[in-house]
């Protein structure tokens, strides 16, 4: 990975994960993985979308509550804006055009092994069946991502399944929501985009990542287009007034 990609420091990953815990005591079901997942697909998104779109969106209500002074307002802006300036440098579409085969984004995400998954099962929070089914390495970080995309949906319209270009963008979404399915699922998937083939979890991550950055440069070739507004050109003053009154246009709507 490029050394000039700029990452995130332990500061700023404490900070945001104090973010997340503070807003669980409002009610609001967020982790930092999800939250990570969450604002990589926002600035994925085919357009920039302002922070009073997506602070509601990722948060609802709870964000005012949890930070209802001026000062702490500021501070939780300032860690939730210095993971964005974080992302937003790794998906710099001049810097992925320049370098297709680097991998530039570095995910948030806990590791789960075998060892952690039986931690949680003798804890008594999960059955050992439900362990192996949500406790996968960048699950939660799909689901943000997902969120995401599904409270934006407008901007994450429905490819076009008879043209190449919009099955590639579906299998760029496909390979960062198949960090989401169950075991059973997983291996019907990777059996089919990955024939002949046995991927490991990393590389699973790898190949999301990678889908990713390929939509954030797909997006450029498919930006929102800005409406045309229609001028319709401006009477001569001694004309009739398109009012339809039979005044001169001077006389009337001209006058001012």
């Amino acid at each position: 990975m490029s050394s000039v990609v700029k990452h995130s420091s332990e500061a700023d990953i404490e900070n945001l994960e104090k973010l997340c815990e503070r807003l669980a005591g409002f009610g609001v079901d967020v982790s930092l993985e999800w939250v990570d997942g969450f604002m990589t697909a926002l600035l994925a998104s085919r357009r920039a979308i302002a922070e009073h779109e997506w602070l509601p969106a990722m948060f609802g209500d709870a964000f005012g509550r949890a930070f209802a002074d001026p000062d702490d307002v500021q501070q939780a802006m300032a860690t939730l804006s210095a993971r964005w300036a974080v992302l937003a440098n790794q998906l710099d579409p001049e810097a992925l055009l320049e370098a297709p085969d680097e991998l530039r984004i570095s995910p948030m995400m806990i590791a789960y092994d075998e060892e952690a998954r039986r931690e949680v099962v003798a804890g008594g929070h999960m059955t050992a069946e439900e362990a192996d089914e949500l406790l996968q390495t960048g699950a939660l970080w799909a689901e943000g991502f997902r969120a995401a995309t599904e409270a934006f949906a407008a901007d994450w319209v429905e490819p076009d399944m008879d043209s190449e270009e919009g099955r590639w963008y579906d299998d760029c979404l496909m390979r960062v929501m198949a960090l989401m399915l169950p075991p059973t699922d997983l291996a019907a998937y990777t059996s089919e985009a990955y024939p002949g083939e046995t991927i490991s979890r990393e590389e699973l991550i790898d190949d999301a990542c990678f889908g990713v950055q390929d939509l954030r440069v797909y997006w450029l070739d498919h930006a929102p287009k800005p409406e045309t507004r229609r001028v319709e050109p401006t009477p001569g003053r001694n004309d009739i007034c398109p009012c339809g009154s039979g005044k001169k246009y001077k006389k009337c709507h001209g006058a001012a």
